[in-house]
């Protein structure tokens, strides 16, 4: 079976009555987290505010998305499990540093919505910089959880390793009152050429293909930026990081596919979505630049499907596939700068 069929048909929604657990989903986007765990048979409720990335939502998944702007006072409905992204404002050394108390941030929201639900589970995810630059902020957050009792584990992964044709790193970090393990990575690479299968060799009359100054700036900002190889999309190995700004964005960082003629051309929606392992059935809403932005800032549902089943596996009684973090371990990963050089999270 073909990477895209893989995911059309392991990637779909369905209620799993024997499991019977509703998971409110945070900061929830275009929904691609909660994919991944109605793929697992689990019920979802999300909160965004977003009107397309809710539009999205709803038009693709069995939950339903509450399009508004949450606050610490946001009431919730009765759940199981709680997930999330919360939006974490990039504070600088010699900034305020207010952490918890700052109201331009996610986590007070993420934390009031886990008090008042007082769930089996909680489980977030942020950029890899929360584990140097914002790691006291990290820290605050972590024991703030900690004080409500549960037991956490956390660490880096790459959502290369689980199945997602992209190298797309993200700090995970779960908390149950039982102690709860971390899913074990899948020994299977998925390469951009296995996700995109024959989409890199269609175009037409709609299809955006760099002009030649744009050429030109991409030669100056990759020889500016000392990059050894153009940043074009290598189809034998996995895509790097998409991003909104990549994806959406005209700039030397662009995603492109380089033609067998030479030119090269913007990634179309379809390309971005496989490639973020999202299935073909599963349509964005909005203009492309939204459908882009979507996209860029989605959990890829494959990752999340890995995710939800270790979740789910956990509620179960089944712990088998999962691993343990120490604090020790945790804390050799951040000295080390494992971010730049991640060997601990390789050999996990």
């Amino acid at each position: 079976m073909e990477y895209w069929q893989e995911i059309n048909t392991k990637l779909k929604p369905w209620v799993d009555p024997n499991l019977n657990k509703t998971v409110v989903d945070l900061f929830a986007g275009c929904g691609g987290l909660s994919l991944g765990f109605e793929a697992n048979g689990f019920k979802t409720i999300g909160f965004e505010m977003d009107e397309n990335a809710s539009k999205t939502y709803n038009q693709n998944l069995i939950g339903e998305c509450i399009t508004g702007k949450l606050t610490v006072e946001s009431t919730y409905p009765k759940a199981n499990v709680v997930i999330g992204g919360p939006p974490c404002q990039p504070f600088s050394v010699g900034g305020k540093q207010l952490g918890l108390k700052d109201s331009r941030d996610g986590f007070p929201i993420f934390l009031s919505a886990v008090r008042q639900l007082n769930p089996e589970v909680f489980m977030f995810e942020n950029v890899r910089g929360m584990l140097y630059k914002n790691l006291w902020y990290l820290n605050e957050v972590i024991s703030e959880l900690k004080n409500l009792g549960y037991n956490i584990n956390y660490s880096l992964l790459n959502a290369v390793n689980y199945e997602v044709p992209q190298n797309r790193e993200r700090v995970i970090v779960l908390g149950s009152k039982k102690n709860i393990g971390l899913p074990q990575k899948s020994h299977r690479k998925v390469t951009a050429g296995q996700a995109l299968g024959e989409l890199p060799n269609r175009f037409d009359s709609n299809s955006k293909f760099l002009t030649e100054s744009m050429d030109r700036y991409v030669a100056n900002y990759e020889r500016a930026s000392s990059c050894v190889n153009p940043r074009d999309l290598y189809l034998d190995k996995p895509a790097r990081t998409l991003t909104c700004r990549n994806l959406a964005g005209s700039t030397g960082d662009m995603h492109r596919v380089k033609l067998k003629d030479g030119r090269r051309r913007r990634l179309t929606v379809r390309e971005a979505a496989r490639l973020q392992s999202f299935p073909d059935w599963f349509d964005f809403v909005g203009t492309e630049t939204h459908q882009f932005n979507q996209i860029g800032n989605a959990v890829a549902p494959y990752f999340a499907y890995h995710l939800a089943k270790n979740i789910k596996n956990h509620l179960l009684g089944e712990h088998s596939n999962d691993f343990y973090v120490t604090e020790n371990e945790q804390l050799k990963l951040i000295e080390n700068e494992a971010i730049y050089q991640p060997r601990f999270i390789q050999n996990l």
